[in-house]
């Protein structure tokens, strides 16, 4: 893998880590929910494949930024894995909107430059 698709891979992995603990702000979720939620708050932009979602889900869980537990759903007679956002996933959070902002002005000051800039 080149240096750039690394860095083109941290970025849409950091992105969607920051959707996942954005989600998880809301309550508790198991994959599916937070992957439709993704999927409808974008009006579909967003297509989450259970080959990205879940290793995301995973990874977070690894660095304790999410907690996962087994539970049986309110409405359905079945198990579902449970992810909750940690109190060390809401401080990143914190850290993950702040840098996505800043790129996304970085990134619109090059699109749409000032009138004054041209």
């Amino acid at each position: 893998m080149t240096k750039e698709t690394q860095n083109r891979a941290s970025v849409l992995q950091g992105t969607l880590d920051m959707l996942i603990l954005r989600t998880l702000l809301y309550g508790a979720a198991h994959g599916h929910q937070i992957g439709k939620h993704i999927q409808r708050t974008t009006n579909e932009f967003l297509q989450m494949q259970h080959g990205s979602l879940y290793p995301a889900l995973h990874r977070l869980e690894k660095r304790d930024w999410v907690s996962a537990k087994w539970e049986t759903a309110p409405d359905r007679n079945r198990e579902f894995k449970y992810y909750r956002l940690t109190d060390k996933g809401k401080k990143q959070l914190v850290v993950e909107e702040s840098q996505w902002k800043q790129m996304a002005e970085a990134v619109a000051r090059v699109m749409w430059p000032a009138a004054e800039e041209r």
